[in-house]
């Protein structure tokens, strides 16, 4: 078995929203990932953690351009 490559993340805290700790599986392994400290974690869980920022950030940019809409229709009638 090949070793894995690891790679130190650190995910961002803060007390609201962004408080608890982020779990992660990937075909059968799973991992329960504490924020606001550096851990080390194999490199395909990080890229995981990548798509899905990258994704909630996708999210958040169609709900700012839908709300805009919304807004822009409401304001023409």
């Amino acid at each position: 078995m090949a070793a894995k490559k690891m790679v130190k993340i650190k995910l961002f805290k803060d007390y609201g929203e962004y408080r608890d700790d982020v779990f992660v599986a990937v075909n059968g392994e799973s991992y329960l990932i504490q924020r606001g400290v550096e851990v080390e974690v194999p490199s395909y869980i990080a890229e995981v953690l990548e798509h899905s920022a990258a994704q909630d950030e996708k999210t958040q940019q169609l709900m700012a351009q839908t709300q805009a809409r919304y807004e822009q229709k409401a304001a023409s009638v």
